[in-house]
């Protein structure tokens, strides 16, 4: 039931992701140049929605959620990487198979890369636990929890400065 739920989600985000024409390369150029903000708007949606989501399902019980352990060297690694790839090839790994899923064969290149990339990973993860985890490894801790708050008054406070900030991108036309 797990998978099927899985399925149905990611069809459904993958809907999403078509209507919100964010598959597109120009949006995806767009946005690394800083002149289309329909991405940002999108990802920072789906993260107020997903946070409102996830925390009221744990709040009920009806899933359990703990962060992971947060390492600055693996976000600031894995971040450069994934953005370097990203402004290289003008597609996310995501809305690289998106765009396949819209006939748009030219992204079969960033999708071998995302493939060989998994690969690459994989055989090098115990040296990345060793060597790369340590560096600024702060263990699971989440952003509530460093300010003793409510997880609540974050989503409220992420939700009103998404809104502020889509206001500002709307009046300059982004």
């Amino acid at each position: 039931m797990t998978l099927i739920l899985g399925l149905i989600t990611g069809v459904l985000f993958g809907a999403f992701l078509q209507q919100a024409e964010v598959i597109r390369f120009e949006r995806q150029v767009g946005a690394m140049r800083l002149m289309d903000m329909t991405i940002v708007k999108f990802m920072l949606t789906t993260i107020v929605v997903g946070s409102i989501g996830i925390y009221l399902l744990s709040d009920l019980g009806a899933v359990s959620f703990a962060p992971r352990s947060l390492s600055l060297g693996l976000q600031i690694v894995g971040g450069l990487l994934f953005g370097i790839g990203w402004a290289i090839i003008g597609y996310c790994p995501g809305t690289s198979i998106g765009a396949l899923a819209e006939g748009r064969f030219h992204v079969v290149w960033p999708i071998v890369g995302l493939l060989l990339g998994g690969i690459v990973f994989a055989l090098l993860y115990p040296a990345i636990q060793t060597h790369l985890a340590p560096i600024g490894s702060f263990g699971s801790v989440s952003l509530p929890e460093l300010l003793g708050i409510s997880h609540w008054f974050v989503i409220a406070a992420l939700a009103v400065g998404a809104f502020f900030l889509f206001r500002f991108f709307e009046r300059k036309g982004l």
